[in-house]
């Protein structure tokens, strides 16, 4: 039950990894957060109280692995780690990519994650408990012209996930991952703003343009993707371990 869980979440300082934490606390788990963004971990906390957590850069082992030890020290364990670290990275050519923005992605996106599952997976192997969700992406089912680097750091994370299922199992650790579509965040509005101004039409016949391509013509709702990270991590998904779970309303191309 998520009100017995101890639950550890990376890239909480805004859209859905804070949501999630927030919801865990209303469930009355204990959460511990952290984001590279310090002034959001302070807005998190201060409006949410019955966190805890601290600023780290989930690409920087020592970073994640102070996190990890305070989260420990503060909860006695960890029960449920989740990162929804991930950045955009360049959009480009595959020629015209530069090496620096290429190390970028797969340093956050890839190395991050493997850096947040290798801080968590001793205390959840001593346990013999644990459950761990990566963030992927449906774009991994597509493509995305121009997007390499973002695309295969998370066709990477894919990977990681259901190797480190199949090693952890034996432990009664399960390691799954959820593929979220086009989200109603931020991000997701700023990408249609700058994408719509690109292209000489409005942002809202972009964002149409865009869902012909999603079986359920709708982008998808933070709650949804949080909803699925819990469930995942919960008593009544007790042998779901290397999945990936797309929440995506049927996405069936991007452009």
């Amino acid at each position: 039950m998520a009100g017995q869980q101890r639950v550890l979440i990376f890239g909480a300082g805004d859209s859905v990894g804070r949501l999630t934490a927030e919801m865990y606390a209303a469930a009355g788990a204990r959460v511990h957060v952290c984001d590279v963004n310090a002034q959001a971990v302070a807005r998190t906390l201060a409006e949410n109280p019955a966190l805890t957590g601290a600023a780290g850069d989930v690409g920087v082992r020592g970073d994640v692995d102070r996190v990890a030890r305070e989260a420990i020290e503060v909860m006695g364990g960890i029960d449920v780690m989740a990162n929804f670290v991930g950045i955009a990275g360049p959009r480009a050519a595959v020629e015209d990519i530069s090496d620096e923005d290429w190390q970028a992605s797969m340093q956050v996106n890839l190395t991050g994650a493997f850096y947040a599952m290798r801080a968590v997976i001793p205390e959840m192997k001593r346990q013999r408990s644990g459950a761990i969700v990566n963030i992927s992406s449906a774009s991994t089912r597509t493509g995305i012209p121009e997007r390499s680097p973002y695309v295969v750091s998370k066709c990477a994370i894919e990977g990681l996930v259901r190797n480190a299922a199949r090693e952890l199992g034996p432990f009664n650790v399960r390691c799954n991952a959820v593929l979220p579509g086009a989200l109603k965040n931020a991000r997701m509005d700023f990408v249609i703003q700058r994408v719509s101004k690109a292209r000489g039409i409005t942002p809202e016949a972009f964002e149409a343009q865009m869902l012909k391509f999603t079986s359920m013509r709708t982008r998808i709702e933070l709650k949804e993707v949080a909803d699925m990270v819990m469930f995942l991590c919960s008593d009544r998904a007790p042998h779901v371990t290397g999945q990936l779970i797309e929440v995506s309303g049927g996405l069936e191309w991007e452009e």
